[in-house]
């Protein structure tokens, strides 16, 4: 014990030159770049790491240093947002480890720990680099999700432009693909908008759907039927010859739909 609590008291004193040490040994074995300012911050974290270490070297348990764990997470956060994997991130671990291993051996033959000394050392530092480990790749999800409904919410607002073009008047352009989720962001984001826009006249514009079929048939006959409960005169323009023929084989009752050959009949209609 008494050898256990000498090497603390050394990486206690010693810390900061043990992380730098640390540090540009395991960049070394990199045959990657890593950024200046990200090697300056390692080194601060690995500073408060080794100053953890020494105070737990002793305790069977013990929290993990929140530094690590912030570290931990802006790594993950910034490979998502780079458009990294997180491959990239999780293959500096084995060398981290392979380094640590190596210099806690070699202190603590140093300072004559017995093997099994020795073992729980290594033990508990793999444990928080494990935890680290974990933050990272939960942070990395976490944001990569948030990236990617983000940019699932903007494709979905491109998709689906209320274009105001005379007084009471506005064009909804479909474009794209028309599925139940589609039509889900039409009926909650859309509706109210236009209805903000206190728009009378609604010309839905279908010639720029990729997918042609008779679920999107049902789909157009579904956001006509909530626009007409709201009182909004609905007008479809751009439905092709082959989607006109699937909502007859399909049954779909359109004869309540006013449908015009393109917007400026639609517009012509309406005057």
């Amino acid at each position: 014990m008494d050898s256990i609590i000498t090497l603390a008291n050394y990486l206690t004193n010693h810390s900061a030159s043990l992380a730098s040490e640390v540090v540009n040994e395991i960049t070394e074995r990199f045959e990657f770049h890593i950024p200046e300012d990200e090697i300056i911050q390692a080194k601060k974290m690995y500073n408060e790491f080794i100053v953890f270490l020494a105070d737990s070297l002793d305790c069977e348990e013990g929290s993990v240093p929140e530094v690590l764990m912030e570290w931990s997470k802006k790594n993950g956060e910034t490979a998502a947002k780079s458009g990294l994997e997180i491959s990239q991130i999780l293959m500096r671990y084995p060398d981290t480890r392979i380094v640590f291993a190596d210099y806690m051996t070699n202190l603590g033959l140093e300072y004559q720990l017995g093997t099994q000394d020795i073992v729980k050392v290594i033990k508990r530092v793999n444990h928080i680099l494990d935890l680290s480990i974990n933050e990272t790749v939960l942070a990395f999800e976490r944001f990569k999700d948030h990236l990617i409904t983000d940019a699932q919410n903007e494709i979905k607002e491109l998709s689906n432009p209320v274009v105001p073009i005379q007084d009471k008047i506005a064009i909804l352009p479909l474009i794209g693909k028309v599925d139940a989720d589609r039509t889900d962001h039409l009926l909650t984001q859309v509706v109210p908008r236009i209805q903000q826009l206190r728009i009378e006249h609604l010309i839905i514009d279908f010639s720029g759907i990729v997918n042609i079929n008779t679920e999107v048939a049902m789909y157009i006959f579904n956001i006509h039927s909530v626009f007409r409960l709201l009182g909004i005169d609905i007008m479809v323009t751009g439905i092709r010859p082959e989607l006109a023929g699937r909502i007859v084989h399909a049954g779909i009752d359109f004869t309540s739909i006013k449908v015009h050959g393109s917007v400026k009949q639609a517009i012509k209609n309406i005057h």
